[in-house]
């Protein structure tokens, strides 16, 4: 599970930690407190709605701290005119003669919807280091690679959203 995160990354998991530590797991207490003072438990769906809410919030709270004990903390190394971490890059993909912008981001931040892609992904590994006008093969699996040229790069300070 050894996501590579940045330390922005890591500030906002921490973030979502404390906050549903703070806020989310009082209110999921109360919640059951209110449910259990109903009366009969053994048909008080709301008691058990109220209980499945706060173990949900419990293991949501122990996976994100399980993510930031086991991360790699990773920063962008590469040049002005290389692509890396944050970098948003126009592709031309010859056999479809299209062209795409992805952005290469962290585990936590990919969203192949946004266009963002993690630099665990195959075309992420690939891009990493390039410039504008190489040609890069994409190793999908040991039978399959695509090539793509990288037409235009754009660094990025960093990127919004993450999905942990």
């Amino acid at each position: 599970m050894y996501n590579k995160l940045t330390k922005a990354d890591i500030e906002k998991i921490r973030a979502e930690i404390e906050h549903r530590k703070l806020v989310v797991r009082k209110e999921a207490i109360e919640a059951v407190k209110e449910a259990r003072a109903q009366g009969d438990l053994s048909e008080n769906f709301e008691y058990y709605a109220a209980k499945r809410d706060k173990n949900k919030n419990e293991s949501r709270i122990r996976y994100l701290e399980r993510i930031i004990k086991t991360a790699t903390i990773v920063e962008s190394d590469n040049a002005e005119d290389e692509i890396g971490l944050n970098t948003t890059v126009e592709l031309y993909f010859e056999e479809d003669d299209e062209t795409e912008m992805v952005t290469v981001v962290t585990t936590a931040q990919e969203d192949s919807l946004k266009g963002r892609i993690s630099i665990e992904s195959p075309m992420g590994r690939a891009l990493l280091k390039h410039k504008v006008g190489d040609r890069v093969w994409i190793q999908v699996n040991k039978d399959f690679r695509y090539p793509v040229i990288v037409r235009s790069l754009r660094q990025n300070e960093s990127v919004e959203g993450y999905k942990i």
